[in-house]
C-alpha cells in the first residue's frame, strides 16, 4: 500500500512507496514585520552619529569618511546611502576640501605643488579636483613663497660653510615640495642677500 498526501494548494497528489513516510512539515519562524523595519532607523542613526562625530574633528574626503564608516561594520548599502546624503547636504565635498587644503597648506606650511599633490592623493581626492585646486598657486606665488621660506631659514645655517648651507637649504625646500628651478632661485636669493627682507647671511 502506498501513502498518499493531498495538497491543499491545488498541486498534484504526491504518492510515496510502501515503507516511505512523508517528511514532516518544517515551519520556519519569521520575525514580525515591525521588528525588521525597526532595525533600519537604528542603523541609520548610528551611521549618522559616526559621520557627524568624524566631521566635527576635521574636514574629510569621501574616501576617508567611507573608511571610517566601514570600520564600524555598517552595512555596505547603508554606508553608500550615508555618503550620498552627506554629499547632498554639502557636508562632504572633495572639490571644496581640495581647495581648502591647498590654500592652508601653502600659506601656513609653505608646501609646494608636488607636496600638495601628494597630500591630496593621500586623502584619495580625485585628480580633477586636485588640478582645479592647484590653480590657486601660480608660478609667481610658488617662487615667492619658496624664497620667503629660504630667507627665513638661512640665518639658522650661518655656522656652516656656504656650500653646506646651500645643500641643506636646498634639501629643506625640496622636502617642502618645490621643484629644482624654484629651489635654486630661492636659495641663491637667500644666501646672496637679494631675497625680500634679507640682509644677507655670512658663512664661515
Amino acid at each position: 500500500m502506498s501513502n498518499d498526501t493531498a495538497s491543499d494548494d491545488g498541486l498534484a497528489r504526491v504518492t510515496y512507496l510502501p515503507g516511505v513516510q512523508p517528511p514532516e512539515a518544517v515551519v520556519v519562524p519569521s520575525l514580525p514585520l515591525a521588528a525588521v523595519e525597526a532595525a533600519s532607523p537604528k542603523q541609520r542613526a548610528r551611521a549618522e552619529n559616526v559621520s557627524m562625530h568624524a566631521l566635527t574633528r576635521r574636514g574629510m574626503s569621501r574616501w576617508e569618511l567611507e573608511q571610517t564608516l566601514r570600520s564600524r561594520e555598517l552595512d555596505d548599502d547603508l554606508v553608500v546611502e550615508e555618503l550620498e546624503r552627506l554629499e547632498r547636504v554639502g557636508l562632504i565635498d572633495d572639490a571644496s576640501l581640495a581647495e581648502t587644503i591647498v590654500r592652508t597648506q601653502h600659506d601656513r606650511k609653505g608646501l609646494g605643488r608636488s607636496a600638495l599633490t601628494a597630500e591630496l592623493r593621500r586623502r584619495h581626492i580625485g585628480q580633477e579636483h586636485i588640478e582645479l585646486a592647484l590653480e590657486q598657486v601660480d608660478d609667481d606665488d610658488e617662487q615667492s613663497r619658496a624664497t620667503e621660506l629660504a630667507v627665513k631659514r638661512a640665518p639658522q645655517l650661518r655656522s656652516y660653510d656656504r656650500e653646506t648651507a646651500h645643500r641643506r637649504l636646498s634639501g629643506f625646500l625640496l622636502r617642502k615640495g618645490y621643484n629644482g628651478s624654484v629651489v635654486r632661485t630661492a636659495v641663491d636669493a637667500a644666501l646672496s642677500g637679494h631675497g625680500p627682507s634679507s640682509s644677507g647671511v655670512r658663512f664661515r
